[in-house]
């Protein structure tokens, strides 16, 4: 097959991308996602492919998005961030374009991205884990996307690492996302913020004294400049990262895990302590080989590049 589209369809953008068999992308469109109307959104996809098609000849769409997505990749079965429930996202698309569309959980599309033409090209089994706002995750093990029964499998953030831990989103307790993800990084260092105490007054100071104004990227940009509570704070992200990628890797034995996502994306304040925790909580680590854990090399394009080579896999 030739050239398709890869689209990632994110809260508040779209952002679509033409990709050849080698993984390139050759030039990209972005559009707003009207997040509250499915039909608008299917409407907005296919009007961001439509302007990648005058300048390239497409043969098929792959669409990238959170939410939960049935076995034959057509529907969305709930998003978390856009109103989508058992939305036929894919015919839907496919009837404005006239293109083969397929759907996919964008961290899956992810890890199918790093997996061919990324950080996990030189391996046959990969584990990615995408570290943003929540954690999402991906895994291929003998060269294909593993899925699930239902389609649903990878969602790792909703894993029970604190039994009546924080509320989270997804209605339950102390999932591994409230503690290991931007959305705990805020969190923690909002509160440090709204103490007063001196530590945090770098922090203060980034938010001109308003902690509520605190963001993700204010703190990674502190950290990486040496500030010591904010590495601190990124650390302890990287300290449950860690622990959790232990726990996977004891189920799922992977070759190389990568880390994505703009959390990963602070680098070392949040990998090395990742990989520390994960070297002491592996079980039985004297008596296995471990996997590689490795930054993602195609950046917030992954689960572009994936959707798109998911367009003509099988």
């Amino acid at each position: 097959m030739g050239l398709t589209v890869g689209v990632d369809v994110g809260g508040t953008k779209i952002a679509a991308g033409v990709v050849d068999d080698a993984g390139e992308i050759l030039v990209e469109e972005t559009e707003p996602t009207p997040a509250t109307d499915p039909a608008a959104i299917a409407t907005a996809i296919a009007d961001v492919v439509g302007r990648l098609r005058q300048s390239h000849e497409i043969e098929a769409v792959g669409i990238g998005a959170a939410g939960f997505v049935d076995a034959k990749r057509s529907t969305i079965l709930f998003a978390p961030n856009i109103s989508w429930t058992a939305e036929p996202l894919a015919g839907q698309v496919g009837a404005r374009i006239g293109l083969p569309v397929v759907v996919e959980n964008d961290a899956n599309a992810a890890a199918w991205g790093e997996f061919q033409f990324g950080a996990g090209k030189d391996v046959d089994d990969l584990l990615m884990i995408a570290v943003g706002t929540g954690i999402g995750g991906g895994y291929v093990t003998e060269d294909r996307l593993y899925r699930g029964a239902f389609g649903t499998a990878g969602e790792v953030g909703h894993l029970r690492v604190v039994p009546g831990g924080i509320r989270c989103g997804c209605g339950s307790y102390g999932c591994w996302e409230q503690y290991a993800s931007g959305r705990a990084l805020v969190r923690e260092a909002r509160d440090r913020v709204a103490s007063g105490l001196a530590e945090a007054a770098a922090l203060s100071t980034a938010a001109d004294g308003d902690a509520e104004r605190l963001t993700g990227p204010m703190v990674t940009k502190l950290a990486q400049a040496g500030d010591p509570l904010a590495r601190e704070l990124l650390a302890e992200v990287g300290r449950w990262l860690g622990e959790g990628i232990a726990s996977l890797v004891a189920v799922l034995d992977p070759a190389v895990v990568v880390l994505g996502g703009g959390v990963a994306e602070a680098g070392d304040p949040v990998v090395a302590p990742a990989r520390t925790a994960f070297a002491r909580t592996l079980p039985a680590a004297a008596h296995r080989p471990a996997p590689d854990i490795r930054p993602t090399t195609l950046g917030n394009r992954a689960g572009m590049i994936g959707a798109a080579d998911l367009a003509r896999t099988p």
